[in-house]
């Protein structure tokens, strides 16, 4: 059967259009080129960027400027800045529109990394809804490019500005919010789904896109919080680690109401290698080896012997050896 057409419709940030309900989270760390590229492959409508410091771009930090490359990821693509101070955040915004392929640019106002809340910016800045408007209202006038802002229920269970944050974020311009539906204090512990309820509470009370977030972690989750809070998309972060064709199933399910099967053991062999490649190309392939440690135990997740599989890649120093290792894998279960 085909859904209905609110579940598959495009939609805009400002004038930038997006095909579908599927947004990509950002995710210190994770959400680089190499990454970004797949997502889009698996069906995406928008990626967003790992986040960026607006004092590495103040000082022209060269690892900040290189994470700042996503030159060939398919538009449209977010990048999303932070830092505490607006004077910063406006140079920082405006250097990105003048020298990156951004289409939009976001502003985080969730992290709750304490080096990132001591210095007054993540999370941080949910305390002030009356400096949330300013840090807008400011970068917005700044740039031609849509701004977006993404923000988390409030800073504890005491501290819950949701909707004046959203309204702030309105108010000053700002083209769109996504929510990540934990406070600050539970970080990623606890159920998101529980949280749900605030974001029909910013869809009732704001007329920009609301992007929801957390715990999305199956195509019917993402069903489940359309129908629930209204919101006009989905973002996924989590369960897209090690699961890209996640964002393919939860599109494609969306569009027709049909469940995708997962792809076979080998299949998945196939999406990891095309990853480090990516990151390979990226970075170099020792670097690249190293830290596609951690997307393996992803990618390996739940699969037979894969305890075994995983020592061996975190022993690997090189693409070919990690090549061997999961090829070795693949042909010792058919």
């Amino acid at each position: 059967m085909t859904m209905d057409k609110i579940y598959n419709e495009s939609w805009k940030i400002g004038d930038i259009e997006i095909k579908n309900k599927i947004v990509l989270a950002p995710m210190a760390g994770i959400t680089n080129k190499a990454f970004l590229t797949t997502a889009k492959e698996f069906g995406a409508g928008l990626v967003v960027t790992e986040m960026i410091s607006d004092k590495g771009i103040e000082h022209r930090n060269k690892k900040t400027l290189e994470m700042m490359d996503f030159e060939g990821v398919p538009h449209p693509l977010s990048m999303q800045i932070f830092g505490g101070e607006v004077d910063t955040l406006v140079e920082a915004a405006k250097f990105v529109e003048a020298n990156t392929v951004a289409d939009i640019i976001d502003i985080n106002m969730g992290c709750p990394v304490p080096k990132v809340t001591k210095n007054e910016a993540g999370s941080r800045l949910l305390l002030d809804p009356d400096k949330v408007y300013d840090v807008v209202s400011a970068v917005s006038k700044a740039i031609s490019r849509p701004l977006t802002v993404k923000i988390r229920i409030g800073w504890d269970d005491d501290h819950l500005f949701a909707v004046e944050n959203a309204k702030a974020i309105e108010a000053g311009g700002g083209a769109a919010v996504s929510m990540h539906a934990r406070t600050k204090a539970q970080a990623y512990t606890g159920n998101a789904q529980e949280n749900w309820h605030w974001l029909k509470k910013l869809t009732e009370n704001v007329n920009i896109p609301v992007i929801g977030n957390g715990d999305v972690k199956t195509p019917e989750d993402a069903k489940r919080m359309i129908d629930e809070t209204g919101v006009t998309a989905v973002m996924m972060g989590r369960a897209a680690l090690g699961n890209p064709w996640i964002l393919h199933r939860t599109e494609h399910y969306l569009r027709t109401g049909e469940l995708l099967p997962e792809p076979t053991v080998a299949g998945k062999m196939e999406i990891a290698k095309l990853h480090l490649a990516r990151l390979v190309e990226l970075k170099g392939d020792n670097l690249a080896s190293r830290e596609f440690r951690q997307h393996a135990a992803y990618y390996l997740k739940g699969a037979s012997r894969a305890a075994k599989v995983k020592v061996a890649v975190n022993q690997a120093e090189s693409q070919a050896e990690i090549i061997t290792i999961l090829d070795n894998f693949v042909n010792g279960i058919k």
